[in-house]
């Protein structure tokens, strides 16, 4: 994916969150790809776990599985908040709750992919559902509710 067209560091370069921030040497730093410019188009990430990712012989580790979920269905809100309201800057958007099934052991040793959209929105609200795929095998899939926050919330204004 072309990096000049990932979200975060389209429109968040300085954030330092573990699993979504392009300024953490040590986070994640996943890339969230929109697939379309209109409400509730998908959003896709391709990420390639490292060994320190393990949970066990030839297993990611569900706590990074969770993060990555998390993460990238909370910027899938943002984009779409974006989209829907057609706004040029992003919310700030924080996770209210999300539920992480793991279907089957996620293989570390290649790529993973996520793709989620928004399914759900009502004023600040957004519901997300997302995939998690390693080659062509279902692994996780997620559903979150993320809430764009305002003044005198202490993620205000994050990015």
């Amino acid at each position: 994916m072309d990096e000049a067209q990932d979200l975060q560091n389209r429109y968040a370069p300085g954030d330092r969150c573990y699993g979504c921030g392009p300024s953490n040497p040590e986070g994640l730093r996943i890339k969230s790809v929109p697939l379309g410019e209109e409400p509730g188009s998908e959003v896709a990430l391709d990420w390639t776990p490292l060994g320190h990712h393990l949970a066990y012989a030839g297993a990611l580790n569900g706590g990074i599985i969770a993060t990555l979920m998390d993460c990238h269905s909370n910027w899938t809100a943002t984009w779409h908040l974006m989209r829907r309201d057609g706004l040029e800057m992003p919310p700030c958007t924080v996770t209210a709750e999300f539920h992480v099934k793991l279907k089957q052991p996620t293989p570390i040793d290649r790529p993973v992919r996520i793709v989620a959209r928004a399914v759900a929105s009502e004023g600040n609200r957004v519901t997300v559902e997302a995939t998690m795929t390693s080659g062509d095998q279902l692994t996780a899939t997620c559903t979150g509710k993320f809430v764009a926050v305002g003044p005198g919330h202490p993620a205000y204004h994050r990015w």
